[in-house]
């Protein structure tokens, strides 16, 4: 089976969600012996159809157009079993560099109209290859893809394969998430064998796949923190990550969220413990945390007899929470106080420690 995979992502060196995704289902593919070659299109020509129809009359099945979409991508895709179009999501459909060559498979059709089931449609000039669709998103919600997969459904019909879906992708990489990104890892391998064997991908793994990361409020809060320490900071979100920044919380809400992307299960297997959090000042709020042998739960107000409180200048917790200012010295400067089971206290870096 020979296989042409598309990436049109923009990014490169390591930063690509769609790439990431791709490159673990062609993985899968390969190791079920498919002839796989993957094309980066920012690394290509593809001028913009200009609707000159030169390929309907003057040179049928031939573009204008003296660019890598003619002499290469458009002669490997029509030899290919399986495209594969991978695509970040813009504007909740495909980018513009995989629209571009999606609109220059146009010599792939016949001019004239043919009219089935009551819609009116070209004729093929050569039958293209079955297609699988891979996109990725920053939001939560599988739904965001509603609108790219009416258009592929549209188009493509019965030659679309598999749609492959990850909303919360760039959440997905982040400090915390690494049992679920190798649940994903492994469903992309196996969905890509299964295309090889049997040209489909069960529900199960589609699910895998695309499974929700946490709730959508912890998903909101910790997103929000980010940007709102970019702006602060005057970073991208690239030198974000360099610097090791870490997103500041603005509230008790989007504390409690980085505390949930920030925990250490292994760190506190044997660890059962309840800390209360007394914060005053301008954003003064009272929430709880309860560690239970490797779990995390949190929960706002106070807690029944908690095994430590801390009580803070809210300002002052976030300073020492995002590396700032030295949790040892602000205690021995009487910033915060803390009351209760100190060995808790100086375990906090351990609990907390993904950054």
């Amino acid at each position: 089976m020979k296989i042409i995979a598309l990436n049109s992502s923009p990014r490169g060196g390591g930063e690509s969600k769609t790439a990431w995704m791709l490159n673990h289902l062609v993985e899968g593919m390969r190791q079920a012996g498919a002839d796989v070659e993957t094309v980066h299109l920012r690394e290509k020509t593809i001028n913009f159809c200009v609707g000159c129809f030169t390929c309907w009359t003057q040179t049928p099945g031939q573009c204008l157009h003296k660019d890598d979409m003619t002499r290469e991508l458009f002669p490997k895709w029509l030899a290919a079993d399986i495209a594969v179009y991978a695509t970040p999501l813009y504007h909740y459909t495909m980018n513009a560099a995989m629209k571009a060559f999606v609109e220059r498979t146009l010599p792939v059709l016949e001019p004239f109209f043919e009219v089935r089931d009551g819609r009116t449609q070209h004729p093929l000039r050569h039958l293209p290859p079955k297609a699988v669709w891979i996109s990725v998103a920053g939001f939560p919600e599988m739904s965001v893809f509603d609108q790219l997969s009416a258009y592929l459904h549209f188009v493509f019909g019965d030659r679309l394969l598999a749609e492959l879906y990850r909303p919360a992708a760039e959440s997905l990489m982040q400090p915390g998430c690494e049992q679920i990104r190798q649940q994903v890892t492994a469903a992309l391998h196996a969905a890509g064998g299964q295309l090889v064997a049997q040209q489909r991908i069960d529900t199960k793994l589609l699910d895998e796949i695309g499974r929700p990361l946490g709730t959508t409020d912890d998903f909101a809060n910790v997103g929000n923190a980010f940007w709102k320490t970019c702006i602060r900071e005057g970073v991208s979100p690239k030198s974000f990550g360099r610097k090791g920044l870490v997103p500041r919380p603005d509230n008790a809400a989007s504390f409690l969220s980085l505390l949930k992307m920030g925990f250490n299960p292994e760190a506190a297997r044997d660890t059962r413990a309840i800390v209360q959090f007394d914060f005053s000042g301008d954003n003064a709020a009272q929430c709880h945390i309860v560690i239970d042998r490797g779990r995390l739960d949190t929960a706002a107000g106070p807690a029944d007899r908690p095994d430590l409180t801390v009580a803070s200048p809210f300002e002052v917790w976030m300073d020492i929470m995002t590396g700032k200012a030295d949790g040892q010295q602000m205690f021995m400067e009487q910033r915060y106080t803390a009351d209760g089971d100190f060995n808790l206290l100086m375990k906090f870096r351990e609990f907390f420690g993904r950054r």
